[in-house]
């Protein structure tokens, strides 16, 4: 609350506990008001309050009474202005309320008024002194019914000023009927400096206005309304304002019977009480004792209410422009009223703005949507950001600001320290150290070899899983913890665990022999599902894709139009090229960049869908967890000594002309171990040479017949090649996806790790 306000909270709690009832049931005691007091902090107009983090209070001034404020509370971004009884409308003291500069996305609103219009300030002065003047002419006492603070000062200096300004009414009296009334007006005496300019330019001229030379408290004595009301013409403000009890009620039940008197209603009344009843102007009223006594006193309203009407409440509602407005402090009646007219003016304008009328304890839930900003700092911030660039941190949120922080930074720019949960599984080895790793390449597609700091032997898997060597027959798997790290060490321990009884792993360290010597267990030949090196891997994969859209759309041609001499736009014009065909529609997809361009757009949608599908399939796990690009760009190979780290490394740059010419080789048929083999690839690569660069890449059928009959005839170690069928049921068996064998043109000796007894033969047709 502001100052003034708690200076007059003082008073009326007072003046709340001794009318109060003294019995246990009362709410608090004179001692629970003398220490809250002390707790109370006072806060002054546009000071801005903070009582906990992300929650921030602003009072603006209300122009009700002295030290009245609307709030506008910030919650995490979300503003709500609650004003409470306020008055646009500047009077003899009081400021009129203010449109805070900021627009809140809730307003609170007042409707005690609906949409009545009041008169204005002058006219209703006017008529109220006119009115007083007149009953004291006739010889009748006035009563003017009103609470102890608000209109009761504005009301005491409209007839002071007029009492000034009328010498001939200097001999008639103006009481103020209220023992609170005459504590609060050293409250108003002392706080002069938060009223308007006009009472601030005469309390500069040493003229406090709320020293009243025509005003004096009521006489104390018991039975004083009774003497006033037997003696001659006066005024009297007499509290409470409703009349249901206390001296204004008693002074009405006095004078009511004598046409002379007049009572005027100054300030808003509610259904049920006199205040509201006498405004009928019945013939009859009750005593508060049950008798029933005869009204004949004058009955006028003039309202000095400190509320707004409906144009001064339409206005403020206007100005203020927030999306959801929320009435309160009014009659369900008025209420009603008033939301019916603000929604066809905001109908008129075509506004969408939501009116809620909630009853009294109804619980209103409204629903936001609002934009969240995270700003990136640090080391994050180090570098400007660049199309399509994947920005990956931590959120950090404190006080309802969002932060994007690198993890390394947390200590520096957010107060919070990190730790790392290192895990670490010891595994029985039953096998070689190589054989770990062949099954290691096979599920993952590729690992980093080396030595620790130790210099043990140790495999790192996809970059966050260590597989170390401690001893002949033991292995150490370590990892620093988290969700996907744990998934990976997971599935590294399931398949060393069954290493030592794939029947794969027998095949792979099988060697027939008529004698007997030692031999090495290490596989000699690299794991079919492993990722191949250097830019023979690219070129495979690309070859793939070429397949997987192929099995899609049925013509897929390898494009090339430098070398064939066409004329090409673009940047992409000088690099290899997939042309998709389906109908008459085409689409190119760019094998470096992997973009793809058609002048159909339902097309071009397609193709890019079938080619997200395409890299999903040929890339191996190995590449899809490291780089998030597994075609075009290769995570950068850690050595083992160097901090692990699941960032995306750099994409290596590829050279178009290596890439042609891996290409190229891809098409040619590849060298088979029989020679029949042999000689239809010569015939094949004749075909080549005399086709164009425009070529279909299809598989076969005679060319797979042709690979059947070369694994029938190649070595005649049956039992090799039933080790081999083996393996397949074995990866099989454990989840491996079976990948589509990769097609190469390069031919292969006898010796070559790149078997190519399970790869099919491609036939290129011109």
């Amino acid at each position: 609350m502001t100052h003034p306000t708690k200076a007059l909270h003082k008073f009326m709690m007072q003046d709340f506990v001794r009318m109060g009832s003294s019995t246990s049931d009362a709410l608090f005691s004179p001692t629970d008001l003398t220490m809250s007091l002390s707790d109370i902090i006072a806060v002054s107009a546009h000071q801005v309050i903070s009582p906990c983090p992300g929650v921030t209070f602003t009072p603006y001034h209300a122009g009700h009474v002295l030290g009245a404020c609307m709030f506008l509370i910030d919650i995490a971004g979300l503003k709500i202005l609650y004003t409470g009884d306020y008055s646009r409308e500047e009077d003899r003291h009081l400021v009129k309320a203010e449109i805070p500069p900021i627009r809140p996305d809730v307003l609170i609103v007042e409707s005690t008024y609906g949409v009545q219009t009041l008169e204005s300030r002058e006219e209703k002065e006017l008529r109220f002194t006119s009115l007083v003047h007149q009953i004291i002419r006739r010889g009748g006492h006035v009563l003017l019914p009103t609470f102890a603070l608000g209109r009761a000062q504005e009301l005491l200096l409209i007839l002071d000023e007029y009492w000034k300004k009328h010498p001939d009414l200097h001999n008639v009296p103006v009481y103020y009927a209220s023992s609170l009334a005459r504590k609060c007006m050293a409250v108003y005496q002392a706080y002069v400096h938060t009223m308007n300019a006009n009472v601030r330019s005469r309390f500069a001229k040493r003229d406090n206005p709320f020293v009243f030379k025509h005003i004096s408290n009521a006489p104390q004595q018991r039975g004083w309304e009774r003497k006033i009301a037997e003696g001659e013409p006066c005024v009297v403000l007499a509290s409470p304002g409703f009349m249901q009890s206390g001296s204004s009620r008693e002074l009405l039940e006095l004078w009511a019977p004598d046409a002379r008197n007049g009572l005027i209603i100054t300030g808003y009344s509610i259904e049920g009480t006199m205040a509201r009843d006498i405004q009928k102007e019945p013939d009859e009223i009750i005593t508060t004792k049950g008798a029933t006594i005869p009204r004949k006193m004058s009955i006028d309203e003039i309202s000095f209410s400190a509320h707004v009407d409906y144009s001064q409440n339409s206005e403020f509602i206007e100005a203020v422009h927030a999306q959801h407005i929320v009435l309160v402090h009014g009659e369900q009646t008025a209420m009603g009223r008033l939301r019916a007219a603000m929604q066809d003016r905001y109908k008129k304008r075509d506004e969408d703005v939501k009116i809620h009328t909630p009853r009294n304890l109804e619980t209103l839930e409204l629903t936001f949507r609002g934009e969240r900003v995270a700003k990136a700092i640090g080391t994050l911030a180090a570098k400007p950001p660049q199309p399509n660039n994947v920005l990956s941190g931590l959120l950090v949120s404190k006080d309802y600001s969002y932060t994007l922080l690198d993890p390394r930074d947390l200590r520096d720019f957010a107060g919070l320290t990190t730790c790392i949960v290192t895990q670490r599984q010891k595994v029985a080895l039953g096998v070689g150290w190589e054989l770990v790793r062949w099954h290691l390449e096979g599920m993952f597609g590729k690992v980093d070899e080396g030595m620790d700091k130790d210099g043990v032997p140790t495999i790192r898997v996809m970059g966050t899983v260590d597989v170390k060597q401690t001893s002949e027959h033991e292995l150490t798997l370590e990892w620093d913890s988290s969700a996907s790290n744990d998934m990976i060490a997971d599935s590294t321990l399931a398949l060393i665990t069954g290493i030592d009884k794939s029947p794969a792993s027998v095949k792979m360290t099988t060697h027939a022999h008529s004698h007997s010597h030692s031999h090495s267990h290490a596989p000699e030949h690299p794991h079919p599902h492993a990722d191949i090196e250097g830019e023979s891997a690219v070129v495979t994969r690309i070859h793939r894709l070429a397949m997987f859209l192929e099995a899609h759309f049925g013509e897929v041609e390898l494009h090339m139009p430098e070398e064939t001499g066409e004329v090409e736009q673009g940047e992409d014009s000088h690099e290899p090229s997939l042309l998709v065909r389906l109908d008459e529609a085409d689409a190119l997809v760019n094998l470096l960049s992997l973009t793809v361009t058609s002048t159909n757009e339902a097309l071009q949608k397609r193709v890019e869908t079938v080619l997200d599908m395409a890299l999903a399939t040929v890339s191996s796990l190995n590449e899809s967890f490291t780089s998030g690009e597994p075609l075009t760009s290769e995570e950068a190979v850690p050595s083992v000594e160097k901090e692990k780290s699941n960032t995306v490394a750099t994409p290596p740059t590829v050279d178009p002309d290596q890439v042609v010419e891996g290409l190229q080789g891809v098409i040619s048929p590849i060298e088979t171990d029989t020679k029949e083999g042999n000689q239809d690839e010569a015939e094949i690569g004749d075909k080549m040479q005399e086709g164009s660069r425009k070529s279909s890449v299809t598989v076969s059928d005679q060319a797979m017949e042709e690979v059947e009959k070369s694994e029938t005839n190649e070595t005649g170690e049956g039992d090799h090649q039933s080790g081999e069928q083996d393996e397949g049921e074995v990866n099989g068996d454990n989840g491996v996806d079976q990948e589509v064998p990769e097609a190469s043109a390069q031919g292969g000796d006898e010796g070559d790790t790149g078997s190519s007894d399970d790869e099919p033969i491609l036939q290129v047709h011109g």
